[in-house]
């Protein structure tokens, strides 16, 4: 029975998305579903990204259990963003980002960011119209992840390593991390970033631009 209903749920949000990707499409927008643990940095990424330049309009969809810390980030920049409370649900779908676009200018944007609850399993288990997702992960939460957690390894377009500047300070083995991901998923782009010393954003950036324009 409970197949069934994970199933059932799979499938309905499935159809939702694809309304999403309906939306997403007719608007022009490229769509990033921004994955991680609680505390990797994704909100850190996006400010650093937001800082470089893409050269293209931006907007994002933030998404917490609750509070709105990250938001507020988000809108110093002066772009629109909207915050998702889940209310306890660990993850973001596809009916929570269909409700959440009427307050959105989607014709006014070229790429649109969703990060995502902290989580390293539902979330990649739930479409959301999004062109690709990618993961960040911390240096800090270890090497051992790619394999204890291969779903959003093997779902994600891109895989940023954040908190480099750590690496000394810790005992994580990057290349077992490089190895054991695209031993699961072989095209995976991966790029090694720090937010303290700005080390891998502008790889990252000029590369997640060049995905938005070819859309």
């Amino acid at each position: 029975m409970k197949v069934k209903v994970v199933t059932k749920i799979l499938e309905a949000n499935d159809r939702i998305a694809l309304e999403n990707r309906r939306l997403f499409d007719k608007a022009g927008v490229f769509v990033v579903n921004l994955m991680s643990a609680p505390g990797a940095g994704k909100t850190s990424v996006l400010e650093k990204t937001l800082a470089q330049g893409t050269g293209l309009r931006i907007g994002v969809i933030e998404g917490d259990i609750a509070g709105s810390d990250d938001a507020e980030r988000i809108e110093k920049f002066g772009i629109p963003v909207v915050q998702i409370n889940t209310g306890g649900a660990c993850h973001l779908d596809a009916n929570m980002i269909y409700e959440a676009l009427g307050d959105l200018p989607l014709a006014g944007l070229d790429l649109l960011f969703i990060e995502n609850v902290g989580n390293l399993v539902c979330p990649a288990e739930f479409k959301v119209g999004e062109d690709m997702k990618v993961m960040l992960l911390s240096v800090t939460e270890g090497h051992d992840k790619p394999l204890k957690y291969p779903l959003m390894f093997q779902e994600s377009s891109a895989l940023i390593l954040n908190k480099m500047d750590l690496v000394p300070h810790t005992d994580v083995d990057i290349s077992k991390i490089r190895k054991d991901a695209l031993s699961l998923n072989p095209a995976l782009k991966i790029f090694e970033v720090s937010c303290r010393t700005g080390e891998g954003i502008g790889e990252w950036a000029a590369w997640l631009g060049g995905q938005a324009r070819k859309g």
